[in-house]
């Protein structure tokens, strides 16, 4: 929900676009109707995707999606971009936009503001710390006491692989520890002892692990990302232009939202 207008505008054009949702031709033009059939919508979709009905939050988001999605159509209406592409709203949404991006242009820059750029975003290119482990994963019961019994063996010498299925982990980073098996999961392995089986609790239930080797984290080095991160910046610049751009063409209308129904 937190992208920029680039990334989110095409899929909001998707998931809006049944005729339904548009106003009627005898509205006002300056006056967006929002309405309840879209919060409706809005939250089938995003249920059938997530598994669960959006917050508040992300409803609101998906609001903004389409709101500003409509201001593009109605946009790309008056500049009549949809010749030839009549009803198909994606198309028309997408031409408006090329319009927008036509009219943007980025800044100056230099390798100072570059590399504050890159500081300022260190975490997404700092190579992260990564573990290697092995799960021996128990057929059947899996209740604490046996999965502790069992690591006990494992620690006496007996093959992971003796009576449970084995599998081997590696390179994988905390973020994929957490996704994966939790986040208390992903505490306690990464301050195990290298080399021993432990018991541990994921949010599948209990497990018996082991940990083999940590690679440390490496911090990333400007110089040889350089290309990478002018991209990056490129990307970021455009798409906050693109969001300011549709946002102030959004002030031209009224925009009228109706109550959810109960």
């Amino acid at each position: 929900m937190r992208e920029p207008l680039l990334h989110f505008v095409l899929l909001g054009a998707l998931l809006f676009g049944a005729d339904h949702l548009l106003i009627s031709r005898n509205d006002d033009p300056r006056t967006i109707r929002l309405s309840a059939e879209v919060d409706k919508e809005a939250t089938q979709v995003f249920a059938a995707s997530r598994g669960r009905a959006p917050s508040a939050e992300e409803l609101a988001a998906l609001r903004q999606i389409w709101l500003d999605n409509e201001v593009l159509y109605r946009e790309g209406l008056a500049l009549q971009v949809d010749r030839g592409d009549i009803a198909i709203r994606e198309r028309v949404i997408f031409k408006a936009l090329s319009v927008v991006d036509a009219n943007n242009k980025l800044p100056k820059f230099d390798d100072a503001l570059l590399r504050s750029w890159f500081e300022s975003r260190r975490v997404k290119y700092d190579e992260p710390a990564r573990f290697d482990f092995q799960e021996a994963l128990l057929a059947g019961d899996n209740s604490e006491p046996v999965v502790r019994a069992f690591v006990t063996e494992l620690n006496a010498g007996a093959p992971g692989d003796a009576k449970a299925g084995l599998r081997v982990f590696k390179a994988r980073p905390h973020d994929n520890l957490v996704q994966s098996y939790g986040a208390e999961f992903a505490k306690a392995l990464e301050t195990s002892a290298p080399g021993e089986w432990r018991a541990l609790q994921t949010t599948e239930g209990w497990r018996a692990m082991r940990l083999d080797a940590v690679t440390a984290p490496k911090p990333a080095v400007f110089e040889p990302l350089r290309g990478v991160v002018l991209q990056d910046w490129t990307d970021a610049v455009m798409a906050e232009q693109r969001t300011a751009t549709v946002r102030a063409l959004a002030k031209k209308y009224t925009v009228k939202t109706e109550a959810a129904q109960p």
